[in-house]
């Protein structure tokens, strides 16, 4: 009995010993400006120590042995302090720790879509932003274009219009790409005839950032903004210079190499990027038809920055892309012509454009910013006895003046754009035009209160063949608490009409009549948005937010295109009814330590209303879902699984696809200024040639193909990247 208790006695003083040897502390971290908590500040103790704050902006670390404990407690978008403590502390618990902003990460988070100064939490139009990290994941995924960073948001569809230039077009919410207006640095450069291949002709490695914004916004940006605008926003040079280089190469026979440097030394900066890609003709379903085409791709895209004072700053941008696409038969391929009995489809275009800007900061919130830009795309279509070839020339003009402070903040403007396109001798018919659009708008920023944000404006439009178009939009941000958070808002568009829409590149144009486009009326468009956004860390090692919106836009006076009495040939009108789009967007996001859980879903529900079809839109999903789990050890590892749903569809006869899943695995590995990667993109070789019998038809003149799937099914592909 004395040696049972004599055990428990010791044990006692063993435990009370080790207890008294750990130690714990507790860290308040607030923003420095607001003194608001700050949900999910890491603070980093050493390998398996560390804590994130809570709703309260608490973060506790227990168990500490040591006698002395080095701490970094960092936020995005804020300076990272490091601290050190000796125990028995002093201070009192929890210690306050006050974190202001880094000038140089806020530039990662600083939206210029808006046009306003305000941080992205303050600003009332909901904007979907993709940094730089997540824009170097998406470049190891596919590296000669930004197909696959679009594809991969919410409610987002990358649309494929032709099996022989695989062209994509972006669909917002269910809406064609035509009803989205894709931007570079604040400059319309994809529109129209140079719409075409866009998408596909955008390397991402020289991009710091993408701003997306669902919903109209034409106050702003004027026709075109119907579903959305996408922004994308280049790296701007600093006086530390950077290098970076990017060799990739795909088991479908791609090859790209990316190259971008830039610097500001003094007065001057510059930054210079180039992409070269190759790719050869693809067919993995073996029916002798490429699914990817054989591709040649130079772009080259240098940049002049000039600050003659700390208050102003000229920029001047070239781009120049050449690109030449060979698709169709594989033998008339690799001969290079097309025959009678084998189908050929070239593509060549050429993309050129300056982009300058002169901005002015008078203090005081008080900035005039000028633009101008011209675009020059220039587009053959070569097929059997058949050809399409035109030139646009566009050109864009804004001055805006910006003026209050920072509880409520004007910007008033002017632009014009100019649209002139030209059909080369090639063609059968001539559907040249000349378009002219001149507008005003004022936009108004104001803080109602400590929790209500105001954003409303108006905007004037005039053209000379569809008249005078009144634009108002408005949008409110209700901050209910540090957590939770509401945005509503919504607004009117329109779109001129002209011939270049996913369904003329699926004929390649061919049969299109545009005698009567003047006579049409412009589509118009009204919606808006809800959504609601809520953040919070469970316990010390946990963060959760989501995000919910509902979102409603019908268009009236919709584009289409019908037969004529003529056979094999087309012409538009306006549809006798609206198409309407409606849905909601879920985005769900849990970290824990390093690693990070995305899941989503979208419900897209675009439904025509005309003609007596009242039915869902063919080629639109209704149910599409996504779940992307990453880790990542900062400095060292990236790696990401990811699977996507995509629900059933309507052909254009109205029968029915299949569902279908694509799963992808990505790994990277960086070491000090070089870093190595694998990507196994669509393991699962999910393809439409795998649920159904591919037929397109006559050999010299092939259907247009319902693509509802991926054409190429699993592709591999790995590379290295130097950064120095």
């Amino acid at each position: 009995m004395n040696k049972i208790f004599l055990m428990a006695t010791l044990l006692c003083l063993l435990s009370t010993s080790l207890a008294y040897g750990q130690n714990t502390i507790s860290f308040k971290i607030l923003d420095a400006e607001s003194k608001e908590p700050m949900v999910g500040a890491t603070v980093y103790a050493g390998e398996n120590k560390g804590a994130i704050a809570n709703i309260d902006g608490i973060a506790t670390i227990a168990g500490i042995t040591e006698s002395t404990i080095k701490v970094r407690i960092s936020f995005v978008g804020y300076e990272a302090q490091e601290l050190s403590f000796s125990f028995p502390l002093t201070e009192s618990l929890p210690i306050e720790v006050l974190l202001g902003h880094h000038d140089e990460e806020m530039e990662d988070v600083v939206v210029t879509a808006t046009r306003t100064s305000r941080s992205i939490e303050d600003i009332p139009t909901r904007v979907e932003f993709l940094g730089a990290e997540e824009l170097q994941e998406k470049a190891v995924m596919r590296s000669a274009n930004i197909a696959m960073l679009l594809r991969e948001s919410t409610g987002i569809q990358m649309q494929i219009t032709s099996p022989s230039s695989a062209n994509q077009s972006i669909r917002i919410q269910g809406l064609d790409g035509r009803y989205t207006q894709l931007m570079k640095d604040g400059f319309p450069l994809y529109g129209g005839f140079s719409g075409g291949l866009s998408i596909m002709q955008i390397p991402p490695l020289d991009l710091q950032q993408v701003e997306v914004i669902k919903g109209s916004n034409s106050t702003l940006y004027g026709g075109g903004a119907i579903a959305g605008l996408v922004n994308l926003v280049s790296i701007r040079p600093s006086e530390d210079p950077l290098t970076k280089i990017m060799l990739d190469q795909t088991s479908a026979g791609g090859t790209t190499l990316n190259a971008f440097h830039a610097v500001q030394k003094g007065k001057w900066g510059y930054s210079l990027f180039g992409s070269g890609h190759l790719q050869r003709a693809y067919d993995p379903n073996d029916d002798n038809f490429s699914d990817l085409p054989e591709v040649e791709s130079i772009t080259i895209n240098p940049t002049i920055y000039y600050r003659p004072n700390q208050s102003s700053q000229f920029r001047l941008g070239l781009n120049g892309t050449f690109e030449n696409r060979l698709g169709g038969n594989l033998d008339a391929i690799d001969r290079g012509t097309p025959s009678d009995t084998e189908y050929l489809q070239e593509n060549r275009t050429r993309r050129m454009s300056y982009q300058l800007s002169y901005t002015n900061d008078f203090g005081g919130g008080n900035q005039l910013t000028i633009k101008n830009s011209l675009l020059h795309f220039d587009r053959d279509i070569g097929e059997y006895q058949y050809g399409f070839d035109g030139e646009q020339i566009a050109t864009f003009s804004e001055a805006t003046y910006s003026f209050g402070s920072t509880k409520s903040n004007w910007l008033v403007g002017a632009n014009l754009y100019t649209d002139r396109f030209r059909e080369g001798d090639e063609s059968m018919e001539d559907r040249s035009y000349n378009q002219l659009t001149g507008g005003v708008f004022v936009n108004q920023t104001a803080n109602l209160s400590e929790r209500f944000v105001l954003e409303s404006g108006m905007r004037l439009d005039m053209s000379k063949d569809y008249g005078v178009f009144a634009l108002p939009r408005a949008s409110l941000l209700y901050k209910a608490n540090a957590k939770l958070s509401y945005r509503i808002g919504g607004g009117l568009g329109y779109k001129l009409p002209t011939i270049f829409t996913e369904d003329s590149e699926r004929l390649s144009f061919r049969g299109i009549n545009s005698f009567n486009l003047t006579d049409l009326d412009a589509e118009k468009s009204y919606g808006g948005n809800f959504d609601v956004n809520y953040k919070t860390a469970i316990g010390s090692e946990w963060t959760f937010s989501i995000n919910q919106m509902i979102f409603y836009t019908q268009l009236t006076d919709p584009l289409v295109l019908r037969p004529t009495t003529v056979a094999d040939e087309f012409a538009f009108e306006n549809a006798d009814g609206p198409m309407r789009t409606q849905g909601l967007e879920t985005n769900l996001k849990l970290t824990y330590k390093d690693f990070k859980l995305f899941l989503n879903y979208a419900l897209i529900d675009t439904e025509l209303q005309y003609e007596n079809i009242n039915n869902q839109k063919p080629l639109t999903a209704k149910h599409n879902a996504g779940a992307v789990l990453v880790y990542e050890q900062h400095g060292k590892w990236r790696i990401g699984l990811e699977a996507y749903y995509t629900g059933q569809q309507f052909r254009e006869n109205y029968t029915e696809t299949d569902d279908y899943w694509i799963a992808g695995l990505m790994m990277l590995r960086k070491f000090n200024k070089i870093s190595v990667y694998l990507n196994f993109e669509n393991f699962t070789d999910t393809r439409q040639s795998r649920f159904e019998s591919i037929d397109l038809g006559n050999s010299t003149n092939p259907a247009a193909l319902d693509i509802w799937a991926p054409m190429d099914g699993f592709i591999a592909n790995g590379g290295v990247i130097l950064e120095f």
